[in-house]
């Protein structure tokens, strides 16, 4: 081999050692590690929820001294999710395929070369013996010229299953926020159920300290002390059930967040009492008709069924012929010969043509296989349809309830803040026993519980609904 021939193998060889660094180095993220631009650009720039003009934050901090927000509280489980890091590594691997798939299009191209020291001596003094000192070369390359359809169902396949992928990361994206939605919500009920419950206290307190005077200017009767007594203690209890039942909200709303357990969480203290934003205002058939089209799960099952589809055509084709065009370039030896003792070079050209005369049967089943999957993908894409609408439904039907309840809640409350007031008063003036204040203190406390969980309730139910509906962004909790 000449100087020349050798500096263009060493030159070769160094490209291809260098091909893997280029790739990995933070100048070049898609020269050589994606040629077919097959990753999608979310990947890199982050997703945008529906209704919203910015990306959600790659990573956020929080300063936990300061009460948390239902947006940050949206933002922080976005951030630390491992459902969706799950999701998101579904969406890599599919592009990763969708890559597979294009290269199948491309020739395949092979090449190495060696340094070959062959020394022949023969025991038999009429033979000569050689002594062969070269470099060889061999190169080939293979590409599929024709075949049924395999090539362009499996490429069309991969790209429906990362639509698949993505529609799929946007769904978990849409769960995330129900569940920190719920679980922020259940946080604030719980709170203001324990301030309730609190403030109950209170009252049964100042109850059995005015029992306990007028029953020392024997007005009333050691009875109605015991009441009063007895009163006080249900209060009690009931607050610190109310305690138990925060601290365990907490617990799962840092669970959601993906902070650590003994983070000290504090949110706003009161829940908003002028509604706190606008129900959209749609017949129910208009949010079933719209998630038909743009539900991610729904559109992830419908991928999933295409695709499986077009796999039942990949299989079909694996038992058809194909035509392969090759080349091989030879120089001084052929693979698994020796080196010839003078210089050589041969070049052959191909076309074949495959054909699948019996493989056992293989392709039978591998074909009812992908024609059992477009079944199970039919039954899939029927049942996410159904669950989709039936969470449309419930929800739907909750935030008009939750809506219809408000005012009558804020009625109940003023009606029993009023009664007990005047109950109180005529207690006082010795018109009322102790049961009747003690009943008035009981309805007061349902009416506290009825306002907060009618509060929590329409605060909740119409994200709940954007977020059955699969249209949930950040925009619709900047008012929290």
């Amino acid at each position: 081999m000449n100087v020349k021939k050798l500096l263009k193998v060493f030159c070769l060889a160094a490209v291809a050692l260098a091909c893997p660094h280029i790739a990995k180095s933070n100048e070049f993220p898609y020269v050589l590690s994606d040629p077919f631009q097959t990753m999608p650009d979310v990947v890199e720039k982050g997703v945008v929820l529906p209704g919203d003009k910015t990306r959600i934050p790659q990573a956020n901090q929080k300063n936990f001294a300061m009460p948390l927000t239902l947006a940050e509280a949206i933002d922080l489980a976005l951030s630390n999710n491992k459902k969706m890091r799950g999701a998101w590594a579904d969406v890599k691997i599919q592009a990763g395929t969708l890559g597979q798939a294009d290269a199948n299009y491309l020739p395949s191209i092979n090449a190495s070369t060696n340094w070959t020291k062959d020394n022949i001596r023969y025991s038999d003094s009429r033979y000569v013996s050689t002594n062969a000192n070269k470099y060889t070369f061999q190169a080939s390359a293979t590409w599929r010229m024709f075949d049924f359809g395999g090539r362009s169902a499996y490429r069309s396949a991969a790209d429906k299953l990362l639509t698949a992928a993505l529609a799929s990361y946007d769904d978990s994206l849409q769960t995330a926020m129900g569940e920190v939605i719920k679980s922020y919500f259940d946080v604030m009920t719980t709170n203001a159920s324990l301030k309730a419950k609190t403030k109950d206290e209170e009252i049964a307190q100042s109850t059995l300290q005015s029992a306990k005077e007028r029953e020392a200017r024997g007005t009333i009767s050691r009875l109605d002390t015991l009441r009063a007594t007895t009163a006080l203690a249900k209060a009690s209890l009931d607050k610190n059930r109310a305690m138990g039942d925060f601290q365990k909200a907490l617990a799962v709303l840092a669970y959601h967040l993906g902070v650590p357990s003994d983070t000290e969480l504090s949110l706003p203290q009161d829940l908003d009492e002028n509604q706190g934003g606008i129900l959209e205002r749609k017949e129910l058939t208009l949010w079933l008709e719209e998630a038909q089209k743009s539900h991610p799960s729904i559109i992830a099952a419908r991928k999933q069924l295409e695709a499986s589809q077009l796999q039942v055509i990949v299989a079909k084709s694996a038992g058809l012929p194909a035509v392969n065009l090759s080349g091989n370039y030879y120089q001084n030896t052929r693979p698994g010969e020796a080196v010839t003792p003078t210089g050589a070079e041969e070049t052959t050209l191909m076309v074949s043509l495959s054909i699948p005369l019996f493989d056992g049967f293989a392709s039978t089943y591998k074909l009812r296989g992908a024609q059992a999957k477009v079944d199970k993908q039919e039954a899939d894409l029927a049942d996410t349809e159904q669950q989709v609408a039936m969470g449309i439904v419930k929800a739907y039907s909750d935030s008009i309830s939750a809506l219809r309840n408000l005012e009558a809640s804020a009625k109940l409350l003023e009606s029993a803040q009023s009664a007990l007031a005047v109950s109180q008063r005529k207690y006082e003036k010795g018109a009322a026993d102790i049961t009747e204040v003690l009943n008035t203190q009981a309805a007061l406390a349902d009416a506290w519980n009825d306002r907060i969980r009618c509060l929590s309730e329409w605060h909740s139910s119409r994200l709940q609904l954007l977020t059955c509906a699969g249209r949930m962004g950040r925009y619709a909790v900047t008012t929290f």
